[in-house]
């Protein structure tokens, strides 16, 4: 089209009106739209260099009969956000993606941070050492962790996963022989602890190491982690044989030793290669309407291991993708280079979905290995983005392509295994509806909630409800509650508490009892549940009844899950509220193996919560919660320096104000607030 506008207002148009004065008031500046539906919920979230001309494409075309056009029905108004660069826009527009979810984007979700291995400074050790008794020297410590960095410790990674991590520590600890003990053990001990013992570390707690040495082990496991293998092995080996020369044969023979564990090391890593020190690799498989990027990371040379990502609407977010594309085609033009066609397959879509959505949140590296193509000018806004030089191969050679086989077989053994579980889990669903006679026609939407109640012989009670619905957990939608002004041990009343709560006026989010308050969907709210769990047999139900009946709800959808003889699994029965006889599904059954899975799952949650609730009554952590401006690291300071609560309140101002963190006023209003 030569000039991307929106149909002209007139009778015919199946658009609001004051959607097409909003098209046609755009800017032509780079932007993020959406687009939003008549209940107002969040459709569609796009970015263009044109913000015009790429939004009235959707309007300025025909979609009769597709699923575009039944997606572009629904719009009923657009908002929209200019901004700076395409490259400030692909950040704006994958961060709303992320927290917003909309219905017709490819959506992966990743919450999870992802771990380093830290190389921080530990405090010294006051008294003598190797080096003598002047100022104690600091021995930096190797440590798994997982959070913000910043600059007083070296950090490496991230790592794929905590196992990761872990290993790689075993490995440094075997060759360098660095302390991973907590600082406020180091300070305090008085003789090495068994991982001297068995050589993985150097003993620097009680000075059987000096700051010198020490220091060295720390640069050489740097420059390992970093991948500079090759320098690390050729200094090792000149430093043995300037102790040889020295006839300082018995320091000879340690670094000999370290040598060896070294090469050891180096030789388990199979994946090790010198040219690329640092690289992602993706894969991508797309089946059964469900896709999996599978990512493959590589730190210091060293393949750390994958993790694999399922996107959610895949179909749909493709469908738009396509059109965004025709767009830039048409509109914007200049997006693709002349040599290279825009990506049509499904599965470089999605690739493209996850690249912008990952890399927006955290760092690429220089090296992306792709199992499909990719735009140029998508790697080109990571670029701007990143302010660092990414170089994307797709089709790679050698040990590259190694990598990649290594990925794309790993991402269709993890699709293989989601189709399974998902196909066995809707199999489930549908073997629950079945015995309780639940209609099938809509078992997407079966939405099941199940209660229980923990306590410590009476102590910290605490409820909760999880959610089942869409054929799996939906763990946004927990809920906690905590019980309070019932007679300790009390499950009945528990229960009556919990189901008021819940119930009352179907409205969780806004009783300011529930604890750990998430997102939770409209429907969540509009609707009873189809079926309510409750863990536990006649009792349970019975005063589950009462509060059904008297707010007015049917009974029948109440369920109780009655342990058997014994107690043990697989001999479960259900109690109906309604009268109806008690059944025994038998041990095989799918629909009880879902039922004692939701079942399962609310135990976990709420004696997880009780137990958590329980420490902090015990510990009077929540004393100290409720003083104005003890967050939870000047509490977490507090209660290590003085051993606990009790410690806390017997300090003195003096003392309170020594803690890093904690100011003299703070300490005087800490002082007077347990006191």
């Amino acid at each position: 089209m030569s000039e991307a506008e929106p149909a002209p207002e007139s009778a015919q148009s199946p658009f609001p009106e004051a959607l097409l004065h909003a098209v046609a008031a755009l800017p032509g500046l780079p932007g993020v739209y959406r687009f939003f539906d008549a209940t107002g919920q969040l459709l569609y979230v796009g970015k263009a260099r044109h913000l015009k001309k790429r939004v009235a494409s959707y309007f300025s075309r025909r979609h009769d009969g597709t699923r575009i056009g039944h997606m572009v029905g629904q719009i009923e108004r657009l908002e929209s956000t200019v901004v700076r660069s395409e490259a400030e826009a692909l950040l704006l527009e994958n961060n709303l993606i992320k927290s917003s979810q909309p219905r017709y984007n490819i959506l992966f979700r990743d919450d999870k941070s992802y771990p380093y291995l830290r190389l921080g400074s530990g405090a010294g050790r006051s008294g003598a050492s190797a080096a003598g008794p002047a100022q104690p020297p600091e021995f930096p410590r190797l440590s798994y962790y997982r959070g913000a960095v910043d600059a007083r410790s070296q950090y490496f990674g991230p790592y794929p996963n905590g196992w990761a991590v872990k290993q790689s520590i075993e490995l440094l600890q075997k060759v360098f022989r660095l302390r991973t003990c907590e600082d406020t053990v180091f300070q305090h001990r008085s003789r090495p602890c068994l991982l001297y013992q068995i050589k993985r570390c150097s003993g620097p707690c009680v000075g059987l190491v000096s700051a010198a040495d020490y220091a060295r082990d720390v640069q050489d496991a740097s420059a390992f982690l970093r991948g500079q293998t090759q320098a690390l092995q050729s200094d090792l080996e000149r430093r043995m044989l300037d102790f040889a020369e020295q006839l300082a044969f018995e320091q000879a023979a340690e670094v000999r030793n370290q040598i060896s564990s070294l090469a050891q090391v180096l030789q388990q890593q199979a994946m090790e290669n010198v040219r690329d020190q640092e690289a992602d690799i993706l894969a991508v498989k797309v089946q059964g309407g469900r896709a999996c990027v599978n990512l493959a990371m590589v730190r210091g040379g060293r393949h750390l291991g994958d993790r694999p990502f399922f996107p959610a609407q895949v179909a749909d977010g493709a469908l738009l993708a396509a059109l965004d594309e025709g767009a830039d085609e048409d509109g914007e033009g200049g997006v693709q280079e002349s040599t290279e066609q825009p990506p049509q397959s499904l599965e470089a879509r999605v690739l493209e979905a996850f690249i912008a959505q990952h890399y927006s949140v955290h760092s690429p590296p220089p090296l992306l290995i792709l199992g499909a193509p990719v735009s140029a000018h998508l790697i080109d806004l990571l670029i701007q983005a990143s302010a660092h030089k990414i170089h994307a191969v797709w089709q790679p050679r050698e040990q590259r392509r190694v990598w990649l086989e290594m990925a794309q077989q790993n991402a269709d053994l993890q699709l293989a295994r989601l189709l399974s579980e998902e196909g066995s889990q809707q199999a489930r669903t549908r073997a629950l509806a079945q015995a309780l006679d639940l209609p099938e026609d809509a078992l997407e939407r079966l939405r099941i909630e199940c209660f229980d109640v923990s306590h410590s012989a009476g102590e910290a009670t605490m409820a909760s409800c999880v959610v089942f619905e869409g054929h799996k957990m939906q763990s946004a939608q927990y809920r906690r509650y905590r019980i309070e002004g019932i007679t300790p041990g009390d499950d009945y009343a528990a229960m009556r508490q919990v189901l008021l709560r819940r119930y009352g006026k179907l409205g969780p989010a806004q009783d300011p009892g529930a604890v750990d308050p998430g997102p939770e969907s409209e429907a969540g709210r509009a609707r009873w549940p189809d079926l309510v769990l409750i863990d536990g047999g006649v009792g349970q139900v019975g005063v589950a009844r009462q509060v059904f009946e008297q707010l007015g709800a049917d009974v029948g959808r109440l369920v109780g899950v009655e342990k058997g003889t014994g107690r043990k699994v697989g001999l479960e029965e259900l109690v109906f509220a309604d009268g109806r006889d008690k059944i025994s599904l038998g041990a095989d059954s799918a629909a009880l193996m879902l039922v004692a899975q939701i079942r399962d799952e609310a135990h976990r949650f709420a004696l997880t919560g009780m137990r958590a609730q329980r420490a902090r009554t015990r510990t009077g952590s929540s004393q100290l919660e409720d003083i104005p401006g003890v967050g939870p690291k000047r509490r977490a300071r507090l209660l290590q320096r003085f051993g606990g609560l009790r410690g806390v309140a017997a300090a003195s101002v003096a003392d309170l104000a020594g803690v890093e963190g904690i100011s003299t006023e703070l300490a005087q209003q800490i002082y007077r607030a347990l006191r």
